[in-house]
């Protein structure tokens, strides 16, 4: 039964088509061989609409293809243009790294200008090499040396002007320093702003000691700022060591937070402006 509902259904299907095929061939006979032009008129407005359909009809695989193929073509053009677009972008942010890196560079190369230039004699900067810890002993080396006018003795400090060291041996093309950590660091300080003199010891931690003697009346406390004391004769009058953080212990900078030093080239009697 389904079966022939079917097949009614496509004759039905078949005869229209044919008859709508039909109707514009009995459209041109008549225009013609019978040219009437009310009865071409009137069969106008029932051919055209059909011619129409049909064309419709048999162009719509046609146009479904050109489309398809246009919306292949624009999906190419936007992959394509979406890949230069994503190349632009990564040499940009490339650009832009590279920027910021020069940008800190020269500001970190500025600050160390400013600070050799501030100095009274010639200053060096070396770059940081090898750091050593072990034991009570805590020792790095630095790209600097002879070669460089480098001598025993002479201060180390860091890019904004706190000590870290002491020059302790010296070859042609490096040298050896003691950091403040170091248990055979003993540097002469004194309280900033006052004539309270004291030793800051090495211990192999963090966190050096301090003994004052000049004042044994003095009671010293946290937030404290220590700086170096010439009355040893080994280091120059006035570089920022560290500020205390209770009655003994030093707060100061570690070796392993910079890279970069600038040895002081000056007489050790000489005043640190």
């Amino acid at each position: 039964m389904t079966q022939s509902k079917t097949s009614s259904k496509l004759h039905t299907i078949i005869k229209s088509a044919l008859a709508a095929a039909v109707l514009p061939i009995l459209f041109i006979y008549i225009m013609i061989a019978k040219p009437d032009y009310k009865i071409m008129n009137g069969l106008a407005h029932a051919i055209l609409p059909v011619a129409n359909w049909v064309g419709d009809i048999i162009t719509w695989p046609i146009r479904v293809i050109g489309d398809t193929v246009d919306t292949i073509r624009e999906l190419s053009n936007l992959r394509t243009e979406n890949e230069e677009l994503r190349f632009r972008l990564d040499e940009a942010l490339k650009n832009k790294n590279v920027c910021e890196i020069a940008i800190l560079e020269n500001q970190k190369l500025s600050k160390e200008l400013d600070i050799i230039q501030s100095q009274p004699h010639a200053s060096v900067i070396a770059d940081i090499t090898y750091d050593n810890s072990a034991f009570h002993h805590n020792t790095f080396f630095i790209n600097k040396g002879i070669k460089q006018g480098l001598e025993n003795g002479m201060a180390v400090i860091s890019t904004d002007g706190r000590l870290v060291g002491i020059l302790t041996d010296v070859a042609p093309n490096f040298s050896r320093v003691r950091s403040l950590m170091d248990s055979n660091s003993n540097i002469p300080v004194r309280i900033s702003g006052s004539e309270v003199y004291g030793f800051m010891q090495g211990n192999g931690s963090d966190t050096p000691t301090i003994g004052f003697f000049s004042d044994p009346e003095f009671q010293p406390s946290g937030g404290i700022k220590l700086v170096t004391s010439n009355i040893s004769g080994v280091l120059p009058n006035g570089i920022f060591v560290g500020n205390m953080i209770n009655e003994t212990d030093v707060d100061i900078l570690q070796p392993k937070e910079i890279s970069r030093v600038i040895v002081l080239l000056f007489d050790k009697q000489d005043e640190y402006k």
